[in-house]
């Protein structure tokens, strides 16, 4: 991982000139904070496995790298000589924009591998692709259609493995999110995220990150659609851990979107048809019905709500008066992509 590069590089990213730097950009930070994590050599499939600590950290270390290379034109060649290997089972634009561009900034050399050209688990295991590649490369992304792919690939590789993508995850979309709303708000704690949509793998990473970061997360699905009951689980046991520990975090679940949309300082929504399920669309626009995110919704939020997708988008999803207004944080969203996904 990239931030495993970095904590040897502790003289560019620790110290006052970090202070100064985060302070710069108003983010709300606490000593702790700054404190040193362990993140050497660790895989990253889901927010699930990291701690508050760890979270914060990947997110000021990915803020830090945006300043001091975007705004301050400094050149940190912090990969040179190092080589990622792309998987991608499922096209992009933001994911492999992001890592390609991401990468080749650190002076890293990015390998872009189809499913025309890998045919992973097919013409080979996903044992011997993991092997090959710990051989041929420092760091794999892989973009998958199963998130048991991810987890095999970890068991044989010797170097980290990177979710792009799953069913079931997407924790390199939530750290752009949270990143945005950091810059936006200056703090994450206390914010209140209202989902109003898909209950679906970028879901699934709010669920599993909010409550570490003291957001409270409100949740709309329609009636069959709800997120995996596991991970309900999962993001109960948090919100209630951190409502013990910190008097914090609410989790509400809804099939109401104007219920989820009440007092809150985000709205976000997703795609209703994702990738695989073209052939569900009417019924899927049908059943979503009243799930448009307009203006009126934001009636019922916050003055201050802004609107969060991590596209593509379609206007089923939100309307052109909420999506192109100056309350959407949609395309520096987008641009975030690549300033996090450079510290895993």
């Amino acid at each position: 991982m990239t931030t495993k590069i970095l904590a040897m590089k502790n003289s560019v990213f620790y110290g006052l000139n970090t202070l100064q730097s985060i302070h710069a950009r108003n983010f709300s930070i606490g000593a702790q904070a700054l404190g040193p994590v362990n993140l050497k050599g660790r895989s990253f499939l889901t927010l699930k496995d990291f701690s508050s600590d760890e979270i914060k950290h990947l997110l000021w270390v990915s803020g830090d790298l945006k300043h001091r290379i975007k705004h301050e034109k400094q050149y940190l060649p912090l990969l040179q000589g190092k080589s990622i290997a792309m998987i991608f089972e499922k096209r992009s634009t933001r994911t492999r924009m992001s890592t390609e561009t991401g990468f080749s900034l650190l002076g890293g050399h990015p390998c872009f591998l189809t499913s025309q050209d890998i045919h992973l688990g097919v013409n080979e295991s996903s044992t011997d692709t993991a092997r090959v590649l710990s051989g041929l490369s420092d760091i794999v992304l892989a973009r998958v259609n199963s998130h048991t792919t991810l987890e095999e690939l970890v068991k044989d590789a010797s170097i980290p493995i990177i979710n792009g993508l799953s069913d079931l995850y997407h924790p390199i979309q939530i750290l752009a999110d949270f990143l945005t709303l950091q810059e936006h708000y200056g703090s994450l704690s206390g914010l209140t995220i209202s989902w109003i949509g898909d209950g679906n793998n970028v879901l699934h990473s709010f669920m599993m990150t909010a409550a570490k970061l003291g957001v409270h997360l409100r949740v709309a699905t329609p009636k069959g659609y709800d997120p995996d009951s596991s991970i309900i689980q999962e993001a109960q046991r948090l919100s209630k851990q951190v409502r013990i520990s910190r008097h914090g975090t609410q989790f509400l679940l809804t099939s109401d979107p104007v219920e989820a949309a009440r007092g809150s300082n985000v709205l976000v929504t997703d795609t209703w048809v994702s990738m695989g399920q073209e052939e569900e669309k009417k019924r899927r626009i049908k059943d979503f019905l009243g799930y448009q995110i307009t203006m009126q919704t934001g009636s019922v939020a916050k003055p201050d709500w802004t609107f969060l997708h991590c596209l593509p988008r379609k206007q089923e999803e939100v309307d052109d008066q909420v999506f192109y207004s100056p309350r959407s944080l949609v395309f520096p969203e987008a641009e975030n992509r690549k300033w996090t996904i450079m510290v895993n």
